[in-house]
Protein backbone atom coordinates (compact mmCIF):
# COMPACT_ATOMS: atom_id res chain seq x y z
CA UNK A 1 0.00 0.00 0.00
CA UNK A 2 1.43 3.76 -0.74
CA UNK A 3 2.08 5.85 1.73
CA UNK A 4 -0.93 8.32 2.94
CA UNK A 5 1.25 11.01 3.90
CA UNK A 6 0.56 14.83 3.39
CA UNK A 7 2.13 18.29 3.55
CA UNK A 8 0.88 21.44 3.98
CA UNK A 9 2.46 25.49 4.37
CA UNK A 10 0.51 27.58 4.64
CA UNK A 11 1.23 31.57 5.15
CA UNK A 12 -0.80 35.01 4.79
CA UNK A 13 -0.53 38.26 6.74
CA UNK A 14 -1.63 36.96 9.96
CA UNK A 15 -0.45 32.84 10.55
CA UNK A 16 2.81 30.81 9.31
CA UNK A 17 1.24 27.14 9.70
CA UNK A 18 3.23 24.32 8.65
CA UNK A 19 1.61 20.69 9.06
CA UNK A 20 3.08 16.91 7.71
CA UNK A 21 0.01 14.24 8.59
CA UNK A 22 0.78 10.25 8.39
CA UNK A 23 -2.64 8.61 8.54
CA UNK A 24 -0.73 5.26 9.41
CA UNK A 25 1.03 6.60 12.00
CA UNK A 26 1.24 5.66 15.76
CA UNK A 27 -0.33 9.16 17.26
CA UNK A 28 3.06 10.71 17.50
CA UNK A 29 2.38 14.45 18.17
CA UNK A 30 4.70 17.17 17.19
CA UNK A 31 2.47 20.22 18.20
CA UNK A 32 2.92 23.93 18.66
CA UNK A 33 0.82 26.77 18.11
CA UNK A 34 1.39 29.03 21.05
CA UNK A 35 -2.06 28.59 22.45
CA UNK A 36 -1.36 26.20 25.05
CA UNK A 37 -5.50 24.94 25.59
CA UNK A 38 -5.05 24.20 21.43
CA UNK A 39 -1.92 22.45 21.77
CA UNK A 40 -3.56 20.05 24.15
CA UNK A 41 -6.21 19.46 22.37
CA UNK A 42 -4.56 18.52 19.07
CA UNK A 43 -2.71 16.32 21.10
CA UNK A 44 -5.88 14.45 21.48
CA UNK A 45 -6.95 14.56 18.38
CA UNK A 46 -3.49 13.45 17.31
CA UNK A 47 -3.68 10.39 19.68
CA UNK A 48 -6.32 9.08 19.39
CA UNK A 49 -7.06 9.15 15.69
CA UNK A 50 -3.41 7.15 15.61
CA UNK A 51 -2.61 9.99 12.63
CA UNK A 52 1.01 11.50 13.14
CA UNK A 53 0.79 14.86 12.86
CA UNK A 54 3.68 17.76 13.00
CA UNK A 55 2.28 20.84 13.43
CA UNK A 56 3.74 24.07 13.54
CA UNK A 57 1.87 27.39 13.64
CA UNK A 58 3.50 31.07 14.26
CA UNK A 59 0.31 33.86 14.74
CA UNK A 60 -1.16 36.91 15.42
CA UNK A 61 -1.80 35.95 19.12
CA UNK A 62 -1.44 39.79 19.84
CA UNK A 63 -4.32 40.06 18.50
CA UNK A 64 -6.19 37.00 19.60
CA UNK A 65 -6.10 33.01 18.84
CA UNK A 66 -8.80 32.97 16.28
CA UNK A 67 -6.70 32.94 12.76
CA UNK A 68 -4.01 30.43 14.55
CA UNK A 69 -6.77 28.23 15.53
CA UNK A 70 -8.96 28.10 12.26
CA UNK A 71 -5.80 28.56 9.93
CA UNK A 72 -4.72 25.64 11.64
CA UNK A 73 -7.95 23.65 11.09
CA UNK A 74 -7.22 24.40 7.42
CA UNK A 75 -4.08 23.38 6.67
CA UNK A 76 -4.55 19.95 9.04
CA UNK A 77 -7.52 19.67 6.96
CA UNK A 78 -5.75 19.97 3.64
CA UNK A 79 -2.92 17.68 4.67
CA UNK A 80 -5.44 15.08 5.53
CA UNK A 81 -6.84 15.50 2.33
CA UNK A 82 -3.89 14.93 0.43
CA UNK A 83 -2.36 12.28 2.67
CA UNK A 84 -6.28 10.30 1.99
CA UNK A 85 -5.56 10.84 -2.03
CA UNK A 86 -8.05 9.51 -4.35
CA UNK A 87 -9.67 7.10 -0.89
CA UNK A 88 -9.38 4.57 -2.51
CA UNK A 89 -10.32 1.61 0.22
CA UNK A 90 -11.25 3.33 3.25
CA UNK A 91 -13.59 2.29 5.36
CA UNK A 92 -15.36 5.78 4.86
CA UNK A 93 -18.16 6.05 7.38
CA UNK A 94 -18.04 6.08 11.29
CA UNK A 95 -19.33 7.12 14.54
CA UNK A 96 -19.01 6.83 18.17
CA UNK A 97 -20.33 8.37 21.61
CA UNK A 98 -17.31 8.96 23.52
CA UNK A 99 -17.81 9.53 27.24
CA UNK A 100 -15.43 11.00 29.55
CA UNK A 101 -16.32 11.97 33.66
CA UNK A 102 -19.59 13.24 33.65
CA UNK A 103 -19.83 14.55 29.55
CA UNK A 104 -20.60 12.57 26.40
CA UNK A 105 -20.37 13.61 23.04
CA UNK A 106 -21.31 11.81 19.55
CA UNK A 107 -18.90 12.35 16.25
CA UNK A 108 -19.69 10.63 13.11
CA UNK A 109 -18.04 10.87 9.99
CA UNK A 110 -18.07 10.16 6.47
CA UNK A 111 -14.83 10.90 4.55
CA UNK A 112 -17.43 11.53 1.47
CA UNK A 113 -15.07 14.27 -0.41
CA UNK A 114 -18.32 16.26 0.53
CA UNK A 115 -17.64 19.46 3.26
CA UNK A 116 -20.11 19.39 5.65
CA UNK A 117 -20.31 20.52 9.17
CA UNK A 118 -23.45 19.78 11.82
CA UNK A 119 -22.56 21.10 15.30
CA UNK A 120 -25.20 20.92 18.19
CA UNK A 121 -22.36 21.50 21.23
CA UNK A 122 -23.64 24.67 24.06
CA UNK A 123 -20.75 25.82 26.28
CA UNK A 124 -21.81 27.51 29.76
CA UNK A 125 -19.44 30.00 29.38
CA UNK A 126 -17.09 31.87 26.82
CA UNK A 127 -14.02 30.73 27.79
CA UNK A 128 -11.71 27.57 29.15
CA UNK A 129 -8.49 29.42 30.77
CA UNK A 130 -7.92 32.29 28.49
CA UNK A 131 -9.38 29.72 25.42
CA UNK A 132 -12.20 31.24 23.64
CA UNK A 133 -14.91 27.86 23.25
CA UNK A 134 -16.47 29.33 20.19
CA UNK A 135 -12.93 28.46 18.35
CA UNK A 136 -13.86 25.20 19.29
CA UNK A 137 -16.16 24.98 16.20
CA UNK A 138 -14.13 27.43 14.16
CA UNK A 139 -11.53 24.97 14.04
CA UNK A 140 -13.93 21.60 13.42
CA UNK A 141 -15.39 24.11 10.54
CA UNK A 142 -12.17 24.87 8.83
CA UNK A 143 -11.19 21.03 9.57
CA UNK A 144 -13.73 19.55 8.12
CA UNK A 145 -14.51 22.32 4.91
CA UNK A 146 -10.71 21.15 4.02
CA UNK A 147 -10.28 17.62 4.60
CA UNK A 148 -13.47 16.72 2.80
CA UNK A 149 -15.55 15.25 5.39
CA UNK A 150 -18.98 15.43 6.62
CA UNK A 151 -18.77 15.77 10.10
CA UNK A 152 -21.66 15.70 12.78
CA UNK A 153 -20.88 16.43 16.61
CA UNK A 154 -23.27 16.32 19.38
CA UNK A 155 -22.56 16.35 22.71
CA UNK A 156 -25.19 14.70 24.67
CA UNK A 157 -24.47 16.12 28.08
CA UNK A 158 -21.81 17.26 30.31
CA UNK A 159 -20.87 20.27 32.94
CA UNK A 160 -17.19 20.56 32.55
CA UNK A 161 -16.79 22.67 29.54
CA UNK A 162 -13.06 21.46 29.62
CA UNK A 163 -14.25 18.22 29.05
CA UNK A 164 -16.96 19.21 26.41
CA UNK A 165 -13.87 20.49 24.61
CA UNK A 166 -11.94 17.26 25.37
CA UNK A 167 -14.62 15.00 24.08
CA UNK A 168 -15.07 16.27 20.95
CA UNK A 169 -11.03 16.25 19.79
CA UNK A 170 -11.62 12.79 21.52
CA UNK A 171 -14.53 11.56 19.54
CA UNK A 172 -13.71 13.11 16.31
CA UNK A 173 -9.90 11.54 16.68
CA UNK A 174 -12.13 8.29 17.16
CA UNK A 175 -14.30 8.40 14.68
CA UNK A 176 -11.59 9.70 12.11
CA UNK A 177 -9.27 6.66 12.49
CA UNK A 178 -11.99 4.17 12.00
CA UNK A 179 -13.51 5.78 8.85
CA UNK A 180 -9.60 6.54 7.49
CA UNK A 181 -8.82 3.03 7.83
CA UNK A 182 -8.34 0.40 4.87
CA UNK A 183 -11.33 -2.25 4.81
CA UNK A 184 -9.50 -5.52 3.36
CA UNK A 185 -12.71 -6.19 1.35
CA UNK A 186 -12.76 -3.50 -0.41
CA UNK A 187 -9.07 -2.53 0.03
CA UNK A 188 -8.78 -2.15 -3.88
CA UNK A 189 -12.39 -0.05 -3.71
CA UNK A 190 -13.58 3.32 -3.99
CA UNK A 191 -16.50 3.29 -1.85
CA UNK A 192 -18.54 4.85 -3.32
CA UNK A 193 -21.24 3.66 -6.41
CA UNK A 194 -19.89 6.84 -7.92
CA UNK A 195 -16.53 5.47 -8.21
CA UNK A 196 -15.32 8.97 -6.39
CA UNK A 197 -14.92 10.48 -3.16
CA UNK A 198 -12.95 13.53 -4.74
Amino acid sequence: MAERKGEISRKTNETSVSVSVDIDGTGKAEISTGVGFFDHMLDQLCRHSLIDMTINVKGDLHIDDHHTVEDTGIALGQAISKALGDRKGITRYSSIDLAMDETMTKAAIDVSGRPFLVWNVNFSAPKIGTFDTELVREFFQALAQNAGITLHVLNHYGANNHHIAETCFKAVARALRVATEIDPRQASRIPSTKGTLV
